[in-house]
């Protein structure tokens, strides 16, 4: 499972200023990723507004992206939900040609115990023919995957094979890394913690800010993964003040403003999601003029 070591991004949706899917600029995304050096790519991740679309735009989407691609790098759908049924029935009617894993959140707003979330996962693991990545985002989904049953899907279920983490919850990753099997993987949720998760042995990042820094974010990572801390803290506080503002107002609101101010598509989000304010684009704008110095 090396291809999901490095860099993943989870790509976001630009969208025409009438709604509607930007399939051009799209496919601009994908080419500046792959030229620019990231590992993987999460299609439909939340950053991609996935909660937005319809499921026949998701499948159009999928099927562009794989076909873009073409199999240049590993490729991730994102497939999860609040509705265990619903989460097996989508993962057994999409094309999975192209596609590598399932990126998987945990169920959100329904609270499910720990119990609830192992059954759920068992269940959505039985069901797909892909290897299945967890997410675990606590702060979207208002309930949280611990370590203890982290590990025990990692044991039970075969094809379950890493977790996005993006608690912020250090404590549960010390337990993930003390407690997992060797092939099992940490990969970062959270691209203000890559470093530090990296140095206790997360293996990479699906990152957000990788769609508008992808060079310089997986340089990073790369020169975390060789252990070349002093390089790598270089590029970090490099980018704080950017990743920071990445956030200020949401994801992925921020990162459509830089990659509007990039060129490579418009900024139009689907509501409930708004444009970053005037002031946080400023800034944003200040940062990338400093990053691309």
């Amino acid at each position: 499972m090396k291809k999901f070591y490095g860099t993943g991004v989870a790509v976001i949706t630009p969208f025409q200023t009438d709604g509607s899917v930007d399939f051009p600029a799209l496919k601009n995304i994908l080419e500046n990723l792959i030229d620019n050096g990231i590992d993987y790519l999460v299609s439909l991740g939340t950053t991609g507004e996935s909660a937005a679309l319809s499921s026949a735009e998701k499948k159009e989407i999928w099927a562009f992206t794989a076909k873009t691609i073409a199999g240049r790098v590993p490729l991730v759908a994102g497939i999860g939900g609040n509705y265990t049924q619903e989460v097996i029935e989508n993962i057994r009617s999409f094309d999975k040609r192209g596609f590598d894993a399932i990126l998987s959140v945990s169920p959100y707003y329904n609270k499910p115990t720990q119990e609830g979330i192992y059954q759920h996962y068992k269940a959505v693991a039985e069901a797909s023919d892909l290897p299945v990545i967890l997410y675990n985002v606590p702060g979207r989904t208002a309930s949280n995957i611990s370590a203890e049953t982290t590990i025990r899907l990692a044991r039970d279920c075969s094809n379950i094979i890493a977790i996005k983490e993006a608690s912020g919850n250090f404590e549960q990753f010390n337990q993930i890394m003390r407690d997992k099997s060797a092939d099992f993987m940490l990969i970062s949720g959270d691209d203000p913690v890559t470093l530090p998760m990296i140095a206790m042995g997360a293996v990479g990042v699906i990152s957000v800010i990788g769609n508008a820094v992808p060079k310089l974010f997986s340089d990073m990572v790369r020169l975390c993964l060789d252990e070349k801390w002093e390089a790598a803290r270089t590029i970090h506080y490099k980018l704080i003040e950017f990743t920071r503002l990445m956030f200020a107002e949401g994801n992925p609101g921020g990162v459509k403003e830089a990659l509007k101010m990039n060129g490579l598509c418009g900024d139009t989000m689907r509501l409930p999601l708004v444009n970053v304010a005037e002031k946080t684009a400023r800034l944003i704008a200040a940062e990338l003029q400093k990053l691309n110095a």
